[in-house]
């Protein structure tokens, strides 16, 4: 199985019809979500095929759109009854 890296991948989208899409998008790549921000474990092939279909539905000028990957050294801390990130044994990108 590839390596995968945790990314935070997060947009601001002005028109509902590239909204739906973005969201559809992103829901085929992440683990988990609030609201417009999610978590995405992704290899590198899997990361560039995301940006090039964002690229593919958003406007550049209206709206935005941020991929940041996380460093795997870092702690990860939780509040509440959030639950740690994890590396499932597979994954459904579809």
């Amino acid at each position: 199985m590839s390596h995968r890296t945790l990314y935070i991948a997060a947009y601001d989208v002005s028109d509902v019809g590239r909204l739906r899409d973005a969201l559809k998008i992103l829901k085929g790549y992440a683990s988990g979500r609030q609201k417009s921000v999610f978590e995405c474990f992704l290899t590198p092939a899997e990361r560039q095929d995301l940006i090039a279909q964002v690229r593919g539905v958003l406007d550049r000028y209206e709206d935005r759109f941020l991929l940041v990957r996380l460093d795997s050294r870092g702690k990860v801390r939780t509040l509440g009854k959030a639950l740690k990130p994890t590396d499932p044994p597979w994954f459904y990108v579809g």
